[in-house]
Parts: structure tokens; C-alpha cells; sequence
């Protein structure tokens, strides 16, 4: 028996198919048109983990994955060159290293080591 949900995945909603392969009983789901994604709010912080909010000109370098910041290599008013390592991301057990996607001065440190973070948060800006 195949059943249809919609699961939110980072802030984006997607409508996925899935079939049980055995076991008990289900109550069968009444059925819905196909969905397109759905681009929806992504949920707050919570308030231990937020850092505070401050406007500063500059490229934003976000999260290309969620994880947890193992690293930080630079602070707040370092210069960097396109390439340089800005800090390490552990993904299931795997430590990424986020580079500087371009030559400047480091704006804002957003993140704190050992802070979880969602694809797509701000981690570090440089001007």
C-alpha cells in the first residue's frame, strides 16, 4: 500500500510517496492532489541558540548543509583571500570545510563552535 505525505525539509515542503513492505495494518489516507513545493517560513531559532540579530554590508557565507561548527578559523575584522578556510562543519561524522568565496575583510563571525546550525544560516560575512 503506497500512502502520500508532505514533509518540510529546511524551510521547503515536498510531497513524497511511500509504500509499507510489511507489518500491521494501516488506516488508509485519503488522497490529495499532487502538491508543487511549497516554500514556507523556516521555523525560529530557539532563544539559547539564536545570536543576536545585527545589519552588516557584506556577502553573506551561509551553511551549504546542516551540522554543527567544529571550528572557527578567523574573527571579526581578519582579512581573508578568496579560497581561504573560514571554518570547519561536521556532518555525520564528516568535517567540512567552509571556504571564503572571495578576497576581504571578515564583517561578522555569526556562528560559535560547537553551534548547530540549518542549511542556509548565516555563518560568516565579509565585506
Amino acid at each position: 500500500m503506497k500512502r502520500r505525505f508532505r514533509v518540510t525539509v529546511a524551510g521547503r515542503t515536498f510531497e513524497v510517496e511511500v509504500e509499507e513492505i510489511g507489518g500491521g495494518e494501516v488506516a488508509e489516507a485519503a488522497p490529495s492532489a499532487p502538491a508543487a513545493p511549497t516554500p514556507q517560513a523556516a521555523p525560529a531559532p530557539r532563544a539559547e541558540e539564536a545570536p543576536p540579530e545585527v545589519e552588516v554590508a557584506g556577502e553573506a557565507v551561509v551553511a551549504p548543509l546542516p551540522g554543527t561548527v567544529k571550528s572557527i578559523m578567523v574573527r571579526e575584522n581578519d582579512v581573508v583571500n578568496a579560497g581561504d578556510v573560514l571554518l570547519v562543519l561536521e556532518t555525520m561524522k564528516m568535517e567540512n570545510e567552509i571556504y571564503a568565496p572571495k578576497s576581504g575583510v571578515v564583517r561578522k563571525v555569526a556562528v560559535r563552535e560547537n553551534q548547530d546550525v540549518n542549511y542556509g544560516d548565516v555563518l560568516v560575512i565579509i565585506g
